[in-house]
């Protein structure tokens, strides 16, 4: 049987191999026949014709615009999973509620309440302290073990079970970061192919042509506009997300030394420990 954590990176990244071409085919669509639509022109000609509104506008940015279009709903798609992946391992309820109890129920050695407890939480960081506590109620009941070599048992499972779990919060991050620098570029090269445009026109022999030069230069801001932001959001997306998996990495080191921190000083009740056993 596939382990679980290989089965869901399995699925994250068929989920970043389906988003990206759909995006990109919607985004051509959108362009082509939504706003390449001949009643958003005068005439009904998109390609000759004035545009009535803001979508003509738009279509009048060029080639470039579709691909900036299908990099915006990247972001935006990408930004939803990675916000409903992260919210799910945050697990039920408050976090800080949760390592509270779990450290007050170490400190009198409840390790029956600590797992009850994980089991509520759920989330990444309710399976690590529940990895992390199995582990703690097999050194302290092992007589044969010194404290240090207790300690470094405990915490070589918060780093196996911290690694089990945070590759799947940063999974497609990588490509939110790629997206905030490509497409302030591919904006950038609408911008030059669009000016480019706007100059030939005022090469032309005699009067410029100043319809020509009007739809270079609006080709060149349209671009700019939809790579400043596409990137703006993307930006603002990866710093959210890179922020929300530094507190639940706070928060699994926080947990992770208090129970290492009981077994180092001998806090845990061996009493209590033996009536208590985790599934």
């Amino acid at each position: 049987m596939e382990p679980k954590n290989a089965s869901q990176n399995k699925l994250k990244s068929m989920f970043a191999a389906i988003v990206i071409p759909l995006t990109i085919v919607a985004s051509f669509i959108l362009y082509l026949f939504v706003l390449g639509n001949s009643s958003n022109f005068d005439g009904g000609n998109a390609e000759t014709g004035h545009p009535l509104n803001y979508m003509g506008i738009v279509y009048k940015g060029g080639i470039i615009v579709p691909v900036l279009m299908s990099f915006f709903l990247m972001v935006f798609t990408f930004s939803i999973e990675r916000q409903l992946t992260i919210q799910k391992a945050y697990g039920n309820g408050s976090l800080d509620n949760f390592l509270r109890d779990i450290k007050s129920s170490l400190n009198t050695g409840k390790l029956d309440a600590a797992n009850k407890r994980c089991l509520e939480q759920q989330g990444s960081v309710g399976n690590v302290v529940f990895s992390v506590l199995k582990k703690y109620a097999q050194v302290v009941k092992d007589h044969h073990l010194t404290k240090d070599q207790k300690t470094v048992a405990v915490q070589k499972e918060i780093e196996e079970s911290t690694a089990l779990e945070l590759p799947m919060l940063e999974k497609n991050l990588t490509i939110i970061a790629t997206l905030a620098s490509i497409a302030t570029l591919t904006g950038l090269l609408g911008t030059v192919i669009g000016m480019i445009k706007a100059f030939a026109a005022l090469a032309t022999a005699g009067a410029p042509d100043a319809i020509a030069l009007a739809n270079g230069i609006s080709e060149a801001l349209i671009n700019t506009a939809l790579g400043i932001a596409t990137s703006a959001l993307a930006i603002i997306s990866y710093n959210y997300f890179t922020s929300k998996i530094d507190t639940l990495t706070y928060s699994i080191d926080e947990i992770g030394f208090s129970i290492a921190q009981s077994v180092s000083m001998g806090g845990y009740k061996e009493s209590v420990l033996e009536e208590t056993e985790l599934v």
